[in-house]
């Protein structure tokens, strides 16, 4: 896996906040698709809940207690989260409240993102086609699309993102997603994956925000000395909400990417565009469901350093031989003031003594040979 930069928020919020949350009412059985690699909540509202699971994958038996799951976490109010599920840990999850009661029961197939099939409307590129599987009878491989996403952009041209989800219907039986359908039955075909579309949009902005957070300012990345890179994670970004990315203020599109225009930065289809890959230093800013989360600034390398002391030092001669250039004319001036006082000090005395004033007589003396 490339290096990753890291940057984990803790925020005083309850979790629920900051999870994409899956809901079932209390008693029922809920059967969802999902991704894998991305986090995800599984609600259960009962305190001091113990979770349960059985995978359909390479596990048969009795109900195995999720308490030794190194990925997943029971919350303090009792839903469970999972972090970066495996496609393997697909199967049923069972809540159950302190009284040994069944709370709510989940069929969870996390489908694999690293065979995700990313298009864009805007480009004319298509999704998947409906396929026919043959296993004993004719299966339909289809796409189930989840509703768009909110524009990730407002008051000027955005993005906006949905999911897709492969299922299998057979005549007279309800769809179902593809791997719990197919459970231990060996299968490849390129049609089964999960699908992610993207489309232009144009929204109004509103004062409806989510999250209200205070975005972070991270200081310090620099580039991989060997790879010549870095992952950047934009916090609470997700998969299953809206991410908007900024280069210096220039936004950074999936239209750009996928047709091929953008080299600079690489937004992960994995991860929906939480995670972002940069091959130069600039000043990235990411936003989640329209607002500001995290603001990332490089860290100054030794030749930036240097060639800005160079710079700052340079600008600090120039202003000093400036300064002196000033002082030296004043001092002239001063200079030619002073010596045209005195020009004129001594012409005063000099007409005086020629010129004696009206009232005064002066002395002759008459000599006589």
């Amino acid at each position: 896996m490339p290096p990753m930069l890291r940057l984990l928020l803790h925020f005083a919020a309850p979790a629920l906040g900051f999870y994409f949350s899956i809901s079932c009412p209390s008693g029922k059985q809920c059967q969802q698709a999902l991704l894998s690699g991305n986090d995800i909540l599984l609600y259960c509202n009962s305190s001091g809940a113990h979770w349960y699971y059985l995978f359909t994958q390479g596990k048969k038996g009795r109900l195995t207690s999720l308490t030794n799951i190194s990925n997943m976490e029971i919350m303090p109010e009792g839903s469970l989260l999972i972090k970066d599920p495996l496609p393997s840990q697909m199967g049923l999850y069972h809540c159950w409240n302190k009284n040994g009661r069944q709370v709510v029961q989940y069929e969870i197939d996390f489908q694999d993102v690293t065979t995700l099939h990313i298009t864009h409307k805007d480009l004319g590129q298509r999704p998947l086609l409906n396929e026919t599987l043959h296993l004993g009878s004719r299966q339909l491989i289809f796409t189930r699309w989840e509703p768009w996403q909110d524009c990730n952009r407002c008051e000027e041209p955005g993005e906006r993102k949905r999911l897709g989800y492969c299922y299998i219907e057979e005549p007279l039986e309800e769809a179902m997603p593809c791997w719990l359908y197919l459970g231990e039955v060996l299968v490849w075909s390129s049609r089964l994956r999960p699908e992610l579309q993207v489309e232009a949009c144009h929204v109004q902005c509103t004062n409806n925000t989510q999250l209200r957070v205070d975005y972070v300012i991270f200081d310090n990345f620099r580039l991989d000395e060997k790879t010549e890179f870095v992952w950047l994670d934009c916090p609470l970004g997700s998969m299953y909400r809206p991410v908007n990315w900024r280069a210096n203020d220039t936004p950074l599109t999936w239209e750009s990417q996928l047709s091929g225009q953008d080299f600079i930065t690489f937004l992960d289809p994995s991860t929906g565009g939480r995670q972002l890959q940069v091959f130069q230093p600039a000043v990235y800013k990411c936003f989640v469901q329209q607002e500001l989360v995290a603001q990332f600034k490089p860290a100054a390398s030794l030749e930036t350093l240097e060639a800005q002391w160079r710079e700052n030092d340079a600008q600090w001669r120039e202003a000093r031989k400036a300064l002196r250039g000033r002082a030296d004319s004043v001092l002239k001036g001063l200079k030619l003031v002073l010596l045209v006082v005195t020009v004129l000090a001594l012409l005063g005395a000099l007409l005086k003594f020629i010129h004696p004033s009206p009232g005064r007589r002066s002395t002759q003396v008459l000599v006589v040979k």
